[in-house]
């Protein structure tokens, strides 16, 4: 005891690293990878969906000309690659660390943009993407272990439980509800209307990959997991919310602009799988209140370096004359200095 607390800070550090898991280190490392990949795809993605769009129907008006632009494809095989290390990942950790590193996708992108598409990084934005980093590094060293499970049937048992099935219905009531009512109306014009969906479908997207994800895992153990319908009824539901997020992300990256689709779209969709990850699994219930709040003040860090990152990005983006607090113009801009819909739809070729 008098060792421990002689080593000071420094010993505290020590064995909080050395208490991460031989599972929750896999999982950190293609988490990421994961965030390299998915940082790179927004970059080619985005600038397919600008080169189909100058040619054919935009997908934020319904169009799909974005399927034959082969640079788009590319963003997509990228963002897959980073995908399947992310569904990695959540095989081997708890979600409450998985997802929150999806930061490093967003300080991925801000620097490739910076690079390829000659946007300046604010100094600001780059105080953004240190506390990006200070926050991601907290909740690594204080995340909880995960969860030992034998069988795919233990996660059946957890998601079908009273509280998780309350929440699912509640999800999906409400992405229906916004299908239905207000994507005809209010998509064009409301961003919370696309990335709200997506985010809502994400939590439980993210639920079902972790359990396909600990399935075959299991299955390549030795222990066959793929003869139980759980495991297939998990693979239906990761299907069915991917396509859903994809097609409504497109959407909402082609209509709006990007530093205003990303941060909200992160923390939207972070703070909801967090939460569908903590009445699933029940990650806090093998922690303290200190790690938890720990944890929670690392998430609210890496929440504000997500906002001065892409708060100040459009402060120099385009033009070097510094804009005025509040601005109006009639092609569509808001009156803040941030430009809600994507700029590149609304200038004439």
């Amino acid at each position: 005891m008098s060792e421990s607390g002689g080593g000071g800070g420094g010993g505290g550090w020590r064995d909080s690293y050395k208490g991460m898991s031989s599972d929750n280190i896999k999982g950190l490392v293609l988490a990421i990878s994961s965030s390299l990949f998915i940082g790179a795809s927004f970059i080619v993605k985005k600038k397919g969906l600008k080169k189909a769009g100058a040619t054919g129907t935009r997908a934020g008006v319904g169009g799909y000309s974005y399927l034959y632009e082969p640079l788009w494809w590319i963003g997509v095989t990228t963002m897959l690659l980073g995908e399947i290390a992310n569904f990695a990942a959540y095989a081997f950790a708890p979600a409450i660390l998985v997802t929150p590193l999806g930061a490093l996708s967003i300080i991925i992108s801000a620097v490739l943009a910076h690079i390829i598409l000659l946007e300046k990084l604010h100094i600001f934005g780059v105080l953004g993407c240190a506390l990006c980093v200070v926050g991601s590094t907290t909740i690594v060293l204080h995340a909880p272990q995960e969860q030992e499970i034998g069988s795919v049937l233990e996660v059946w048992n957890l998601a079908t439980e009273p509280a998780f099935m309350f929440y699912a219905s509640l999800i999906i009531g409400a992405a229906v509800y916004l299908i239905v009512c207000y994507v005809p109306q209010h998509g064009q014009t409301n961003v919370m209307v696309y990335i709200g969906i997506c985010s809502l479908v994400g939590s439980l997207s993210v639920m079902s990959v972790k359990a396909l994800g600990i399935a075959l895992k299991l299955t390549f153990s030795g222990t066959n997991q793929l003869f139980y319908p759980q495991t297939w009824v998990f693979t239906l539901v990761v299907l069915t919310c991917v396509v859903t997020q994809l097609n409504y992300l497109n959407k909402a990256l082609d209509t709006f602009n990007t530093a205003i689709v990303s941060p909200i779209y992160y923390v939207m969709f972070t703070s909801l799988t967090i939460l569908a990850s903590v009445i699933m699994f029940k990650d806090w219930d093998r922690q303290n209140g200190t790690q938890i709040v720990t944890e929670m003040c690392g998430f609210v860090t890496i929440l504000s370096g997500t906002f001065l990152l892409h708060r100040t990005k459009d402060m120099v983006e385009g033009s070097p004359v510094i804009l005025p607090v509040r601005l109006k113009h009639e092609d569509g801009f808001e009156s803040e200095g941030i430009p809600l819909r994507r700029q590149e739809s609304l200038r004439s070729p």
